[in-house]
């Protein structure tokens, strides 16, 4: 018997310190008016002494087990997406099973990026689907902050992030009205390096080196143009790939909850596809990109807001 999956509760969690741009500009040359003009972003979550991925992970899943009306017991998997595990290894996904007092069930560390979330829900659609697990637990979750480089060297890329974590219960659909129409993935290596970091790197001999410290390399890096023109390029393709999948028009959709890398490519995409602001959701100007946690806290705030409500069936 093939089963469809649903999303059954989501949670959200984000460190206490709150980080305005005011506060970037006096560690950076930079200004407020900088910051939005380019980013959108007002302020950002920073985890302090004590907050980490595993902490705000278990947070925002013991949120979303409540909303789904489970409880961690009747989890059969949980996937971990981040760019910023708390250790090399072993994965977080751990740290957030043992926290929510349960072992034996699998756990899957996945580092896709910003596409973490996304590439995370394929993979808990696909175990549904084919019925091996009937709960399972998303989680994206980044710590930034204690890896940016907090100068004016690194400006362009450290007034971006922020620290967050978003989770989601999967689990399988009980009608038609309510479920995963379906999961579009890709990736592109051909310019892998444009928004990297490159040490520590196991490619590397050594790892970590002094030398390499000193050239800043240890922190990320990114070349904004083509990232920017990579966003609006595939976001609108991917947008309606899956509404051509699903035989939908612009017009059935009532919500777009984009990644939130930057507010002025999401507006862009909105403005070359024909979305009406109102049918999109952005939360960056309060968390900055928060990566792989990104797309859960929006949407979780989006139906906090009563943006997105459930359907509701004529009897």
């Amino acid at each position: 018997m093939t089963h469809r999956s649903r999303l059954m509760g989501l949670g959200m969690s984000v460190p206490q310190r709150v980080v305005t741009n005011h506060e970037l500009a006096s560690l950076m040359e930079t200004t407020n008016e900088w910051i939005i003009e380019r980013t959108g972003i007002e302020e950002r979550r920073w985890v302090s002494e004590g907050e980490t991925g595993a902490t705000m992970a278990t947070a925002a899943a013991q949120q979303a087990l409540e909303r789904a009306g489970i409880t961690a017991k009747d989890l059969d998997l949980i996937i971990y997406a981040t760019l910023s595990p708390d250790f090399n290894f072993p994965g977080t996904g751990v740290f957030v099973q043992r926290a929510l007092g349960i072992k034996d069930i699998p756990c899957l560390d996945i580092r896709q990026q910003c596409t973490g979330f996304i590439y995370g829900m394929s993979i808990a659609d696909a175990y549904i689907r084919t019925g091996n697990f009937k709960h399972v637990l998303l989680v994206g979750a980044e710590v930034h902050s204690t890896g940016l480089d907090i100068s004016t060297a690194g400006r362009d890329v450290t007034v971006l992030f922020g620290d967050g974590a978003g989770a989601a219960v999967l689990g399988r659909a009980t009608d038609d009205q309510h479920l995963i129409l379906s999961t579009h993935i890709h990736a592109d290596g051909s310019e892998a390096e444009i928004l990297w970091t490159e040490y520590p790197a196991s490619a590397r001999h050594p790892r970590i080196s002094a030398e390499a410290m000193a050239e800043r390399r240890h922190y990320p890096v990114m070349n904004g143009k083509r990232v920017f023109k990579h966003a609006v390029t595939k976001l609108p393709a991917v947008i309606m790939e899956g509404m051509i999948t699903n035989n939908l028009k612009l017009t059935d959709i009532d919500m777009v909850i984009p990644h939130q890398a930057n507010l002025r490519i999401n507006q862009m995409v909105a403005q070359m596809i024909g979305l009406p602001p109102e049918k999109m959701h952005n939360n960056i100007q309060k968390y900055g990109n928060t990566t792989a946690a990104s797309i859960p806290i929006c949407m979780h705030e989006a139906i906090e807001l009563g943006k997105i409500k459930p359907v509701v069936r004529a009897a």
